[in-house]
């Protein structure tokens, strides 16, 4: 099975759909359209008898793309890149950075979609998805897009870790909007393995990317923060803004210490319950709840460590 690899050779567990399971999808998604396109066109057909020529012409034409344009691009943008061919073969579209798509995400593949699968009958959608590498079709290319398999063989799950406690809701006011996705791949690559990487290696790559995260950003990395906990806090800040596009007002937010969400029930994430100094990597036995300890720092010869560690 293919997997998106960054940079520093950390695999992220996407699967790239490839173009069988791509082009079956497709058509199943051609036939309901095409189905849905008839059927309306009959009813309006018998609704607009008297009208003339130019007039019938001007609905035909508006009938087509709202349905067979505007229809897809709604459907996939409600239902964050299932359509139903989609849904049918375990497929989803998501961002580079495999995040959630939007509606402009929907609307440049609807678009580019309309040429390279409508007018030239998938021929060229066929030939560009079988050049590269991840199977992306020109719609895909364009708009930052990639479709990747749901469904796949049972295995270890990989989550990004939760941020300490003591970090939920710090970083609230930072400005994400100039982060380009090829970061935040590398950054959720990163946190979701860093538990496998050499401590040195680890908390060097930590630092590289905090100190790009933060150029982006323009805000500085705090000092009292160790980088692997800032990453995490950062992404988890996203993740909070994207939950709450998504779902609305009533998206989780972990509260500090651990004490539960807030705001109603909403998307929980992977180990929200954390205690805090908990370290993210590998697994630990979690503390007793009335317990507050801290972990104990590395020693100097072992170099830094990739834990979370509250200031003190």
């Amino acid at each position: 099975m293919s997997e998106l690899v960054t940079g520093e050779a950390v695999a992220l567990e996407l699967r790239p759909a490839k173009l069988p399971s791509r082009a079956l999808a497709v058509v199943i998604d051609l036939v309901v359209a095409f189905t849905v396109y008839i059927v309306v066109t009959m009813g309006i057909v018998a609704a607009t008898a008297s009208l003339d020529q130019a007039a019938a012409a001007a609905v035909a034409v508006a009938t087509f793309v709202l349905v067979l344009v505007g229809v897809p691009i709604a459907v996939e943008t409600l239902s964050h890149g299932r359509s139903l061919g989609k849904l049918a073969c375990g497929l989803r579209v998501v961002r580079d950075d495999g995040g959630p798509i939007r509606f402009r995400h929907a609307l440049v593949r609807g678009a580019v979609g309309v040429v390279e699968i409508l007018m030239t009958f998938g021929v060229v959608a066929c030939i560009a998805s079988l050049v590269s590498e991840r199977g992306r079709r020109l719609g895909d290319v364009f708009a930052g897009t990639l479709v990747v398999r749901e469904r796949v063989p049972a295995g270890p799950a990989r989550f990004v870790p939760p941020p300490p406690p003591w970090l939920v809701g710090r970083f609230a006011g930072l400005d994400l909007s100039g982060v380009p996705d090829g970061l935040w791949l590398a950054v959720r690559s990163y946190l979701t393995r860093m538990g496998q990487l050499d401590p040195q290696v680890g908390w060097a790559m930590a630092e590289r990317l905090a100190g790009d995260l933060a150029a982006c950003t323009g805000a500085p990395a705090p000092r009292d923060v160790p980088p692997a906990a800032y990453l995490a806090a950062v992404v988890h800040e996203r993740q909070s803004r994207d939950a709450q596009r998504a779902f609305g007002g009533g998206a989780m937010r972990v509260a500090p210490g651990g004490a539960g969400p807030v705001g109603g029930p909403g998307p929980v994430y992977p180990g929200a319950g954390a205690s805090v100094g908990q370290p993210v990597g590998p697994a630990v036995a979690a503390a007793p709840p009335a317990l507050d300890v801290a972990p104990v720092r590395p020693p100097e010869d072992e170099g830094p460590g990739t834990g979370f560690v509250p200031p003190a």
